[in-house]
């Protein structure tokens, strides 16, 4: 991928201050996002002069921050992470980089001071754990900020479809994640979903990183993207499996180890089984599912999590993908957006018309003749 024959742009960036290092070409890109974990980029970057090793040299890994731009649209935005520095046997110079979306940040910190939300909305909670990696501490508390923290995430102030308070509690010196701790809370019955976008400020250009909450979904877009085949959508795949469901889920807790006397057997309780009776009553077989959660300590967070883990992984899981070409009317922001599928073919002799949310995409820019592509991840919309 070079500047002259495609829409993209590799833009290197300082990752606290965001100021804008250099603009370099980048080769054999691969890029996702996703609502909920962290997307990815990987790329090329040739070296076929001293005069660009000296600019790539400034790209320095943990301390790098890189957006790809289509157009004047950003469409991705994270930090790199790793590289690597290759010479092949007629003596090119390339360098190899991997990066992951900002939510990746939050899973090199770790949270080192008493946290405690009682009965707290669980939004609230969110951004206030985002609040505290960024400067030590929350934005209604006064104190020192603990610098080098703030990568300039912005949030906003989701209001949630149906508020839901929770309670719970981080302990200095258990070293949590607070991605970990994000996960965690968002994974309870009647959760929420996170997502870091990236956009240019429509007044001042600037570039913004923003944290989406959404509950119990994110959701952006007021109309549907209406996507046919034949048309619009090049092939789709609507793979089911039944490996990764089932019709009961238990969720393990912390392993007690207080007692030294007596084996340490991590936290559950006969109570906390959820099971899927209206399937088991429909035919469906008795098949379980089970999770561990070693900071969880409470057996109502316990009983939460394997409720929301049966009602994720009810049956068989299918997550329909579907692979459209890019164009002027494929909005840039599609995690969250609702897509209206049409297909016609020999599968689908009365024709599918159905509506599904975006939850993953996967973009692969235009080389050697194949154009701009992307593929859809999909759930049923609600």
């Amino acid at each position: 991928m070079t500047t002259a024959d495609t829409p993209y742009r590799a833009i290197f960036c300082d990752l606290l201050s965001d100021r804008t290092i250099d603009i370099l070409p980048l080769r054999d890109v691969t890029v996702d996002d996703y609502i909920g974990k962290a997307g990815s980029l990987s790329g090329t970057i040739p070296v076929p002069d001293p005069a660009m090793a000296a600019r790539v040299r400034r790209i320095e890994e943990g301390r790098t921050s890189v957006y790809l731009q289509r157009g004047n649209d950003l469409w991705w935005g994270g930090i790199v992470w790793t590289s690597t520095l290759q010479s092949d046997d007629r003596g090119i110079l390339t360098l190899g980089i991997q990066a992951a979306t900002f939510e990746s940040y939050a899973g090199r910190r770790r949270i080192r001071a008493d946290l405690n939300f009682q009965n707290t909305e669980q939004l609230s909670v969110a951004r206030k754990l985002w609040e505290h990696l960024q400067t030590g501490h929350f934005a209604d508390e006064s104190g020192p900020t603990a610098a080098g923290g703030d990568i300039k995430v912005t949030y906003g102030y989701e209001t949630p479809a149906q508020s839901q308070n929770r309670s719970v509690a981080y302990r200095d010196g258990d070293e949590t994640v607070y991605l970990e701790a994000l996960d965690a809370l968002a994974a309870q019955e009647n959760g929420f979903e996170h997502h870091i976008g990236v956009y240019r400020d429509p007044v001042t250009g600037e570039r913004v990183r923003r944290l989406r909450l959404g509950s119990p979904t994110i959701k952006i877009g007021t109309t549907d993207l209406v996507m046919d085949r034949p048309g619009s959508v090049l092939s789709y795949s609507f793979p089911r499996d039944a490996t990764r469901g089932g019709t009961t889920a238990r969720a393990r807790g912390a392993t007690d180890n207080t007692n030294q006397a007596v084996e340490s057997r991590p936290l559950y309780a006969d109570a906390d089984i959820a099971v899927g009776a209206a399937l088991i009553a429909a035919g469906y077989p008795r098949i379980d599912l089970a999770s561990d959660h070693n900071d969880v300590a409470s057996t109502t967070i316990l009983k939460s999590l394997a409720n929301a883990e049966l009602a994720e992984g009810v049956g068989a899981v299918v997550i329909p993908e579907i692979s459209v070409r890019l164009d002027d009317l494929v909005p840039p922001a599609l995690l969250g957006r609702t897509v209206r599928l049409r297909i016609a073919d020999e599968w689908w002799t009365e024709g599918l018309d159905a509506r599904y949310r975006i939850v993953g995409v996967k973009v692969s820019p235009a080389q050697r003749g194949r154009p701009d592509t992307a593929e859809l991840y999909l759930e049923e919309a609600a």
